[in-house]
């Protein structure tokens, strides 16, 4: 069968379910989802090595992020899932002896788009609140990551019947195909660029989305902040993934007295975590992920250099194995393509800024980006910085920890998206909020 004829029947099938679906028990959205962690955890093995093929990441970074991690999310929603579907109680106003309720509805048929850095998790997370909520769910991995989406599909096969759930395989026509079609709900995960095309085609069908976009997330550091700390999270931020993910620290703003503090401690630690006899470990990163990403990112390393910008450490870009060594970068200026664009990659450039005010002026003249990284151990000059700049999230004295907590919901704002998830606020992602009044 050609596939878009196939599309179009599973796509069907699942608009044929969507009563079934929306009036299904806690019970029986719980066998779903146990039946999809039975799943994961039979194929544990290949997923990491689907994963290690298309990406070349630490085999124990894949292990985490794509099978534990996926594992831990659809164990959360299994274990809060009979609190969650309850209705919430609301004081009436109208009639006191009345009563009012708020019901969480599917949305009904949804679409899940994968982007290419954390190929599996980045879905399965989605499909399993998606399920939870009670919806069935079309799925496109990236064609960035083949062998990831063939693991994909035969799990989601073997767990779950294709009016529930359905991955299909294939280039950027099958993802276009997709988004032709009259979703209730589409779930997109990448960048800002692709995410305005993902929202045009939502708006065609009024469908509701969760965008999961990114941009330039900064790294504010007050003057007693401490530097040891500092440089120990971002070399390691850094190695994670080889810099790809969305809520990686994209560059510094730093009194410049503290700046050469700060790239001895960032490349002592890079030395630290990856480097044996002056080699680095090409095990201990991952690569870029192909040769046009590897492209884009030395555009921008090379119009910095040629702007002025100087390498504090590494500075050494791999192209026969697309690997970038952890670089920081300084005497970094705005009108530099670094400063204009999200690297998605192991480089940070460090800007010298007088003040935290300075530091906020120059992010609120920005986009506003997904997540913010505040070093201080000053709370006047925390809440400050809080309370004049916006975020999708916000860390505190560390990275990725806002990410991390599940009893928080993670999403960006404007630019850096719309929407949040993550444990409840992920079960609410793919649910309507129907009000309900009840007269006595």
């Amino acid at each position: 069968m050609d596939i878009n004829d196939d599309i179009k029947r599973v796509f069907n099938l699942q608009q044929a379910n969507v009563v079934n679906l929306k009036a299904s028990s806690t019970d029986e959205r719980k066998a779903k989802l146990s039946a999809l962690k039975a799943a994961v955890e039979k194929y544990a093995d290949d997923i990491v090595a689907a994963v290690l093929q298309d990406t070349r990441k630490p085999e124990q970074e894949i292990r985490i992020t794509e099978v534990l991690n996926v594992l831990g999310n659809i164990d959360r929603n299994i274990n809060n899932l009979d609190e969650w579907m309850k209705p919430t109680e609301v004081n009436t106003t109208l009639n006191p002896d009345d009563a009012a309720r708020i019901h969480y509805e599917a949305r009904g048929v949804c679409l899940i788009l994968g982007p290419w850095n954390f190929p599996l998790g980045l879905v399965l997370g989605p499909v399993a609140a998606a399920i939870a909520a009670g919806n069935s769910c079309i799925i496109k991995l990236t064609d960035l990551c083949p062998a990831t989406a063939a693991i994909a599909a035969k799990i989601i096969d073997e767990a779950l019947d294709e009016n529930v759930a359905k991955v299909f395989e294939g280039d950027l026509s099958v993802a276009t195909q997709l988004l032709e079609l009259p979703f209730h709900h589409i779930f997109f995960t990448g960048s800002t660029r692709v995410g305005k095309l993902v929202m045009k085609a939502a708006a065609e069908n009024l469908a509701s989305v969760t965008l999961e976009l990114g941009g330039k997330s900064p790294v504010v550091v007050d003057s007693d902040a401490d530097i040891d700390k500092i440089a120990a999270d971002l070399a390691n931020a850094k190695q994670f993934n080889g810099g790809q993910a969305c809520i990686c620290p994209d560059y510094v703003l730093i009194q410049k007295d503290k700046i050469d503090t700060l790239t001895s401690a960032f490349a002592a630690q890079v030395q630290a975590n990856l480097y044996q006899d002056g080699q680095i470990n090409h095990q201990g990163i991952a690569q870029v992920v192909n040769a046009q990403n590897f492209a884009r990112v030395k555009r921008l390393f090379d119009d910095a250099i040629a702007k002025g910008a100087q390498v504090a450490a590494g500075g050494i870009l791999e192209e026969d194995t697309l690997t970038i060594h952890p670089t920081m970068l300084t005497n970094v200026t705005t009108d530099m393509l670094i400063m204009q664009e999200e690297i998605f990659a192991p480089i940070i450039p460090v800007m010298a800024c007088d003040n935290v005010d300075s530091a906020v002026a120059h992010i609120t003249a920005r986009e506003k980006p997904l997540a913010l990284y505040i070093y201080s151990g000053n709370q006047q000059h925390i809440d400050d910085i809080l309370a004049k700049t916006s975020s999708g999230g916000v860390t505190i004295n560390g990275v990725f920890s806002h990410y991390l907590e599940n009893n928080l919901p993670f999403g960006g704002v404007n630019h850096s998206g719309t929407g949040s998830y993550h444990g409840y606020f992920g079960f609410k992602a793919f649910s309507h909020e129907r009000a309900v009044y009840i007269h006595q």
